[in-house]
């Protein structure tokens, strides 16, 4: 541990927190960091750190990633996402192709990529082929997409996109009639983008104690220090801990882009439902490159699970932050890294996935 880190790490211990404060990190990166950082083991036992609903792949409709199989199956398209993407199960028979990955095993032109300038010149060196890029991501991710659109995509390139914004899922929570966390640390790299100032609605409408943390643990102490201290002086405000990258006003090109290129509509989200406001969707400016659009039969709507999770899987409680991941029935038990069956252990950014590559294998008991 770095002295920076311990010097934060000794101001929390040195606390007299008189209860349990419930602190949710929303961003997957920050529960990757917090957990490959062994911070839970050093904290006090009052402080427990809740993940959030900050991993795209876990909450990506089923009926999205469905849509993506038919058309590479179907249409015979060429379909390109991110790594994560193509291993994350559906609910269907398992007889049938049930991920990406199965499509690409019978038969399927399902290939991964690791940025969206990949599935421009995948394009570009297949003009002959229609090529699908199914783009999923919080704004960090779809501002690259919106650009790259902005620029000019070639006629033979559409997106399946199913991007969301981080913020209204947050805000839903707040708003529901038990909010389980006390404080928030809000994703740095959102904070880039969009600015810290977006997450002041959590202090000023909901009088919940935030900071905007970094991926170090220093930041994230520093973070947790924050909150803590404005739970005992009862105050709450926005404090930004990622100040040297997360500027006010964020990434004003960036923002103006997002906005030129997609409209912000209701999305649903999996195993939450449909959130207002909370999903991009391409401008009509820019519709002949909308997959959707372009394919319109795809899927037969009778077919759609809409925010489905396999049965037996809470992954949508674990996104919600009402249960650790290792209090699912199925953690560990029929759902591994290797054979997942939720999205929560598929996704790197994922708190089944994060919790069992750092070594928890102890179920616990769901709450009732």
């Amino acid at each position: 541990m770095t002295p920076e880190a311990r010097h934060w790490l000794d101001l929390i211990q040195g606390l007299a927190l008189p209860h349990s404060v419930r602190v949710m990190n929303v961003c997957g990166g920050h529960e990757r960091a917090i957990s490959l950082a062994g911070l839970r083991t050093v904290l006090p036992p009052e402080i427990a750190l809740i993940p959030g609903p900050g991993c795209p792949v876990c909450i990506c409709p089923e009926e999205d990633i469905y849509r993506a199989m038919r058309l590479a199956l179907d249409e015979h398209v060429l379909l390109v996402a991110f790594g994560d993407m193509l291993r994350v199960p559906v609910n269907l028979p398992r007889t049938e192709p049930r991920s990406l990955d199965a499509a690409r095993a019978a038969g399927a032109d399902v290939l991964p990529i690791a940025s969206p300038m990949d599935a421009l010149v995948l394009a570009r060196q297949h003009p002959e082929r229609e090529v699908v890029f199914f783009a999923a991501g919080f704004e960090t991710t779809m501002a690259p997409v919106a650009a790259m659109v902005a620029q000019g995509l070639p006629d033979n390139l559409s997106l399946l996109l199913s991007g969301r914004l981080t913020w209204p899922a947050v805000a839903m929570l707040l708003e529901s009639e038990n909010p389980c966390f006390d404080a928030l640390i809000a994703p740095g790299h959102v904070a880039t983008i969009m600015g810290p100032e977006e997450w002041q609605f959590v202090p000023h409408r909901h009088a919940l104690p935030a900071a905007v943390a970094g991926f170090t643990p220093e930041s994230l102490l520093a973070a947790i220090y924050s909150t803590l201290r404005q739970t005992l002086e009862k105050r709450s405000f926005l404090d930004n801990c990622y100040g040297e990258v997360a500027q006010p006003g964020g990434n004003t090109t960036a923002q103006r882009i997002l906005k030129d290129v997609f409209d912000v509509v209701d999305a649903n989200w999996r195993g939450i439902g449909v959130i207002p406001c909370s999903g991009f969707n391409l401008r009509e400016t820019h519709v002949a490159h909308d997959a959707r659009h372009r394919f319109p039969d795809q899927p037969n709507a009778s077919r759609r699970r809409m925010g489905q999770m396999p049965a037996g899987c809470a992954c949508a409680q674990v996104v919600m932050g009402k249960i650790s991941p290792n209090q699912c029935p199925l953690y560990g038990r029929g759902c591994t890294p290797k054979n997942p069956v939720g999205p929560c252990m598929v996704s790197d950014e994922g708190a089944c996935r994060i919790w069992w590559a750092s070594g928890v294998r102890d179920r616990e008991a769901t709450p009732v």
